[in-house]
């Protein structure tokens, strides 16, 4: 069989499963399997496939019916301005987070260096992305995780951001390493009886752990806005992640703290995401 039929055969599968993005996945898993880009797998239709390949292909391709994420099924997930290494064990990075980056590098575009902390790291996409695009930037990043912690780490070797990046696995709770200029977290916030209700490919594959946020969906938003309130220096920017339907309570946490809110940003389908402060 030819990459071409192959890649037909692929498309039928997962349109059968009624995954929208069948063709432009069925085309990013050939690749996978044969570990080239996605242009050689154009360029190249009419070549045959060795079985291996084909039995690889197929295999993927039984994972993404499944609603597997093609990120964690290819490991990879372009963020920003980089492709991140992902696995399981980590959220996979979304464009509405990539507002967060927008909205600090607007925040930072006169300071020449700024010491951030990023609470629940994951991927490290938050963070890195940030040291990536300031050069004098130094970060910390924290999680819970041991295994995002690694994948961090890899993360910010590949983007060579590195040496101005340091990483610890702890609760937030018994963190107390430093100041911090600017803080920035994407913590879990959804209710814990509603996780079933999520997307499939959510639901089953993407870690629970960074995804329950206790009865309320509040329980580790206000164990991140405590401790902050306490790493953060006088004057220093606050960058929170929210549910949409949590601002107004996730206001008055803030204040209770001592943070004045200076605004509030909608993602990209006009729900409230992001919430932007500063300690006083």
């Amino acid at each position: 069989m030819n990459i071409q039929s192959a890649i037909i055969d692929g498309i039928n599968i997962l349109q059968n499963k009624y995954i929208k993005t069948a063709k432009i996945d069925s085309e990013i898993l050939m690749a996978k399997a044969l570990g080239k880009d996605r242009k050689y797998t154009i360029l190249n239709n009419n070549k045959n496939l060795h079985d291996k390949d084909l039995k690889y292909f197929k295999k993927l391709i039984k994972e993404r019916s499944f609603r597997k994420p093609i990120a964690y099924l290819v490991n990879k997930k372009f963020f920003w301005n980089s492709q991140f290494f992902v696995t399981s064990d980590t959220l996979i990075p979304r464009p509405d987070t990539e507002l967060i980056i927008d909205q600090i590098l607007s925040l930072t575009k006169h300071k020449s260096r700024m010491n951030v902390l990023d609470i629940g790291i994951g991927s490290g996409c938050i963070l890195l992305s940030i040291l990536n695009e300031r050069k004098k930037f130094y970060g910390t990043g924290i999680d819970i995780s041991k295994n995002c912690i690694n994948i961090s780490k890899i993360n910010a070797k590949n983007l060579k951001v590195n040496s101005r990046a340091r990483f610890y696995k702890t609760d937030v709770d018994k963190f107390c390493f430093g100041k911090y200029d600017l803080i920035v977290s994407n913590p879990p916030y959804i209710k814990k009886h509603n996780l079933k209700y999520l997307e499939r490919d959510v639901a089953k594959y993407e870690p629970r752990l960074a995804l329950d946020g206790g009865l309320d969906g509040l329980s580790e938003i206000r164990k991140v806005i405590k401790k902050s309130s306490e790493l953060i220096k006088k004057n220093g920017k606050f960058i929170l992640e929210i549910g949409f339907d949590q601002k107004n309570k996730v206001i008055n946490l803030l204040k209770k703290e001592g943070f004045y809110i200076n605004s509030t940003l909608k993602d990209l389908a006009n729900n409230d995401r992001c919430i932007i402060s500063t300690k006083i």
